[in-house]
């Protein structure tokens, strides 16, 4: 076992691994060519600010919508760059982070939220076939695990919430669980045999791009809008090279910086970390069995989610969530050797067979976290500018659905969606620093105190429980 002190040099095993994510440096399936920034002065019906599966999903429903229409994406720098192309590719059909977030929030609401991401989930499925868009989908169910036996009785919780919603959820002792996955960490488990799908989220991205432009749609990479300003009834949007008139503008920003004050005040960026090994062989998967290959994820307050590729590659992440002082994000921050060292570390604690595996990829990425830990929306300039950010994790299913509420906000439509209290409803605001950084900080380490506590929230967290900012998982 690797020693447990924090290192700000890279451990051996990690010093060859690329800085880039995964997804986005396969040599298997290389990103497309860039495509041409805007130019020029332009109008267009809709533009959409943002080139993650948010904006790409608010494009293409948009022309499905109405294919007269001219649509036009832009992105600052490439497609899937931003989370859309650093996260584990788990994409679930849940819209409200897991249904005890949502049951905390808005339980009147969670039978017409439940059916919403079951018909999302079916229709990024069908979306994914009809365009062709080679993602890797695969359907594998997903594993919830406990790693401490004062875990065991949440597994019957979420089971209970999840079968009263009709998913096939099944508890799994300690013999059961090492049947599917075997691990010295594990406890118990959940497994749900359906409800997750695994994917390429750069893949995703990149196809869903092809799918805009063959039904007339404009994807324009290398294009930062600075600036947005009214212009009569319609927006116009600055960048350095071009001015774009619009009807209409959908923000996608995730957690780059906003372009509204607004989501400035609801949302924070957040880093999460991540190791990808090398293909692994029968040698090394034979102990630990996996055959059916889910999603994984602990049930610690700092969990880590993993899973294994196309190729059989081990993807590891989460458990550090680290904000910095007044939001600062920027290529710099996706390396950070102390947390790669730490993640390296926990892997080979749950599976020991792998200790000298070699990794090929690290990275890391801002996390768009809202004090409601699901995606938020609003509008600006007199309605004709919507936004749906905040996802905070578990975004590669919710952005269709996010993308959706916002083109229904943005044309001013009433719809099932509109009406939710979900979408009316604004989350927290996060204060201004540096009782924001003062805040994290004390989230981060109440956290850590109750996972070494039996799950025990001390009052720290209880108080966010009671002003609706509370998050235990």
């Amino acid at each position: 076992m690797i020693a447990t002190r924090r290192r700000t040099e890279l451990a051996p095993p990690l010093r060859d691994a690329e800085p880039r994510p995964f997804w986005l440096a396969n040599p298997a399936h290389p990103a497309p060519p860039p495509r041409p920034p805007v130019a020029g002065k332009v109008e267009t019906d809709l533009l959409v600010v943002g080139g993650g599966l948010t904006g790409l999903w608010t494009a293409l429903h948009s022309l499905e919508q109405d294919p007269s229409a001219s649509v036009m994406l832009v992105e600052s720098s490439r497609l899937g760059e931003g989370a859309s192309g650093r996260n584990g590719g788990f994409l679930s059909p849940s819209l409200t982070h897991g249904i005890a977030n949502g049951l905390s929030r808005w339980p009147e609401e969670m039978d017409v939220l439940e059916s919403l991401g079951r018909t999302n989930f079916a229709e990024i499925r069908s979306a994914v076939g009809r365009y062709r868009i080679d993602c890797a989908w695969a359907e594998t169910g997903e594993l919830e695990v406990a790693t401490a036996v004062h875990q065991l009785p949440w597994l019957h919780e979420d089971a209970a919430d999840a079968r009263r919603f009709g998913w096939d959820a099944q508890v799994l002792d300690r013999e059961q669980l090492h049947a599917e996955v075997s691990s010295p960490t594990y406890w118990g488990g959940l497994l749900r045999r359906d409800g997750l799908a695994l994917v390429d989220p750069a893949r995703l991205s990149w196809g869903l791009a092809d799918a805009i432009e063959s039904v007339g749609g404009h994807v324009h990479e290398h294009t930062a809008v600075t600036k947005l300003i009214s212009a009569g009834a319609r927006v116009r949007a600055r960048t350095e090279r071009a001015e774009v008139l619009a009807k209409r503008v959908v923000l996608a920003t995730s957690a780059f910086p906003p372009l509204l004050r607004r989501i400035r005040r609801c949302v924070i960026p957040v880093y999460d970390y991540v190791l990808v090994t090398e293909p692994l062989g029968a040698e090394q998967l034979g102990p630990i069995g996996w055959t059916s290959r889910q999603g994984i994820s602990d049930l610690g307050n700092r969990f880590h989610y993993y899973r294994l590729t196309e190729d059989a590659r081990l993807l590891w992440g989460g458990y550090d969530a680290i904000y910095h002082f007044g939001g600062a994000t920027g290529p710099g921050r996706d390396q950070r050797p102390e947390t790669h060292n730490l993640l390296l570390e926990q892997l080979i604690d749950t599976f020991p067979s792998l200790a000298g595996v070699a990794f090929t990829h690290r990275w890391g990425g801002a996390i768009d976290t809202c004090s409601r830990f699901c995606v938020t929306f609003g509008t600006a300039l007199s309605g004709r500018v919507a936004y749906a950010v905040g996802f905070t994790g578990l975004g590669v299913g919710a952005s269709r659905f996010g993308a959706a509420v916002a083109l229904d906000l943005v044309h001013r439509r009433e719809t099932e969606r509109t009406r939710l209290r979900m979408v009316r409803e604004r989350p927290l605001p996060f204060p201004p620093e540096p009782a924001r950084y003062l805040a994290v900080q004390a989230t981060r380490a109440a956290l850590a105190r109750a996972d070494e506590r039996q799950g025990r929230r001390g009052p720290w967290l209880r108080l966010l429980d009671r002003i609706g900012a509370g998050f235990d998982s």
